[in-house]
C-alpha cells in the first residue's frame, strides 16, 4: 500500500502549505489594516476578498478589546491547531499504512 503512503503525505504537505499561505495571508492582512491603504489597490482588495469570508464570522462572535480586532489572532491559532494537530494525523495514518 505504498501509493496510500505517498498519497496521505502529499496531503498532508499540500494542507501545511495552504495553512501556512493563508497564515501570511491572514498577517498581511492584519499589517494593511494598520495603515489607511487604497480600497482600489488589486493586493488589498485581494487580500479582503480572501480573509473576509473567515474574518467576518469571528468579528462577529468575538467582542472587540480596547478597541482592538482580534479576530485574525483566532484564526492563526486555529490555524497553528491544525497544523500542530491534524497534519501530523495524517503522516501517522501514512506511516501505519505502509
Amino acid at each position: 500500500m505504498f501509493v496510500g503512503t505517498y498519497f496521505l503525505n502529499a496531503v498532508a504537505n499540500l494542507i501545511n502549505l495552504v495553512l501556512t499561505a493563508y497564515m501570511w495571508i491572514i498577517i498581511a492582512r492584519a499589517i494593511v489594516s494598520w495603515v489607511s491603504p487604497d480600497p482600489y489597490n488589486p493586493i488589498v482588495r485581494f487580500l479582503y476578498r480572501v480573509t473576509e469570508p473567515v474574518l467576518r464570522p469571528i468579528r462577529h462572535r468575538l467582542p472587540m478589546v480596547a478597541g482592538l480586532d482580534l479576530s485574525p489572532m483566532v484564526v492563526l491559532l486555529g490555524i497553528y491547531f491544525l497544523q500542530q494537530f491534524l497534519v501530523p494525523v495524517l503522516y501517522r495514518i501514512a506511516s501505519e499504512i505502509g
